[in-house]
């Protein structure tokens, strides 16, 4: 069983005493399991399973009414915990909330279509990802508001100066083709939307995260297990039903927590030639271990390799990468010691 979610709770008993108890939420084969453990007056720990089925939207709820009930008699969290209250949102970010809310409602999908077009040919001269000149979240808005000035546009959430620099002569030309309703600033929009269904797609965006959350920590400990018995990427991506470039990115993340991933290396360098793995170290020691692309150059394989061979050669270097990386932190903490 998967504990993918645990926290600590305590309560004053008097006498400067405090009792503590433990809330978790486990998953094992689909199946959720939520847990209370809270010691007797003995001080025996008592489990109490408050939920046990395959559905999250009656683990989630039960979850909830039962952290109510201990709130009410006293237990507080030691660790505050998306899971355990609605978050309370004030000011700039509740207004960015109801602003995402508003422009979702009423949606403009020609225009939205137009700057979306921009964006992915404005990154392609840049050689950028898209999302780094402006998110759909950015876009939506742009496109519901209809800014007609820089002075405008900066007060879109998430677009500043510098991007306003940039890109605003393009924006604005597609935004001047438009008639807008209302102006800027944009406060009226608190006032013109529903509050109640407001906050209900506040708990509804909130869910959704929370979801994802504890499905990426459930993948995760599934990849620690495959990893951990020796298996391979493939074996990965059968079981996660992600992505090898996905699952090689969150590889490397684990490894940077700490995780031991020097199995799953192994298993995937044995089939690499071990001249070109020296190769590649010795690129590495010339060109450094930031980018990928002057390694692969360094070694003179750009040229020849297409398509999927060139996928292949930047998997095995990315895996590679790890193991000299942790190579040359040994080799510094022993200088140094």
């Amino acid at each position: 069983m998967n504990i993918v979610f645990l926290n600590t709770l305590e309560k004053e008993t008097g006498d400067h005493r405090v009792l503590s108890a433990q809330v978790s939420i486990a998953e094992e084969q689909g199946v959720w399991n939520v847990f209370w453990n809270e010691p007797d007056s003995v001080g025996k720990l008592q489990q109490d399973q408050w939920y046990q089925g395959m559905s999250w939207d009656e683990m989630l709820s039960t979850f909830r009414h039962g952290l109510r009930e201990k709130f009410r008699s006293g237990f507080r969290p030691i660790v505050s915990s998306e899971l355990e209250s609605a978050q309370v949102l004030s000011g700039k970010a509740r207004m960015t909330q109801m602003l995402t809310y508003y422009c979702e409602e009423n949606p403009s999908e020609e225009v939205y279509e137009q700057l979306r077009a921009w964006r992915r040919e404005q990154a392609s001269r840049e050689g950028k990802a898209p999302y780094i000149l402006a998110t759909n979240r950015v876009l939506r808005m742009i496109s519901v508001f209809l800014p007609q000035s820089k002075e405008e546009l900066q007060q879109i959430p998430g677009f500043g100066e510098q991007k306003t620099n940039m890109y605003a002569g393009d924006i604005l030309k597609i935004t001047a083709e438009y008639t807008r309703s209302n102006g800027f600033p944009l406060d009226w929009v608190a006032k013109s939307v529903d509050i109640v269904k407001f906050e209900s797609w506040l708990l509804a965006q909130k869910e959704q995260k929370l979801r994802m959350e504890l499905d990426r920590e459930v993948s995760k400990r599934k990849l620690l297990e495959i990893t951990a018995r020796g298996g391979s990427l493939a074996d990965l991506q059968t079981d996660l039903t992600m992505p090898r470039r996905e699952l090689l990115l969150w590889v490397e993340e684990l490894d940077r927590e700490g995780y031991d991933m020097d199995l799953l290396v192994e298993a995937e360098l044995a089939s690499v030639p071990e001249e070109e793995q020296i190769k590649a170290w010795n690129a590495f020691e010339s060109e450094g271990d930031r980018y990928l692309k002057p390694v692969l150059q360094r070694m003179g394989g750009t040229e020849e390799l297409k398509g999927k061979e060139l996928d292949r050669a930047y998997e095995w270097l990315r895996l590679l990468r790890l193991r000299f990386r942790k190579d040359k932190e040994s080799m510094s903490a022993q200088a140094a010691s």
